[in-house]
């Protein structure tokens, strides 16, 4: 079966913060045919993790490649490699993302009011 999963189900997954939960979590993950991950649910993962969590960047990379590296999960690979990218030189992972779908698109420019985003490459600070 092709299962798609929402950001409660993977962080319950990933911090294993609710016994019950986290068993029919990993069920459905482990189960699946193939995991389909939405970009949106890695975004809200990674904030989750850093900002309720406590995770450091390496620790969020490590737990978001838990997962993603299994062959029978489906997800944008280049935008997930943008945003741990950027996790990894201190930035934040959804920004990598917004990057890699506005370079998919074939944006000119990205306008941002986020100066640390803006530094980044096709990115204009208005």
């Amino acid at each position: 079966m092709r299962v798609a999963i929402d950001t409660n189900v993977l962080v319950r997954y990933l911090t294993w913060d609710d016994e019950a939960q986290a068993q029919k979590a990993a069920a459905a993950i482990e189960n699946a045919e193939t995991l389909i991950i939405p970009l949106q649910v890695l975004c809200e993962t990674a904030w989750v993790l850093k900002r309720l969590y406590r995770y450091g960047d390496q620790e969020i990379a490590a737990a978001l490649r838990t997962v993603t590296d299994a062959r029978s999960v489906q997800v944008n690979r280049p935008a997930l490699e943008t945003g741990l990218s950027l996790l990894s030189q201190g930035r934040d992972f959804a920004d990598g993302v917004i990057l890699a779908e506005a370079d998919a698109a074939g944006a000119d420019t990205l306008m941002t009011f986020d100066r640390a985003f803006a530094s980044l490459s096709k990115a204009t600070l208005l």
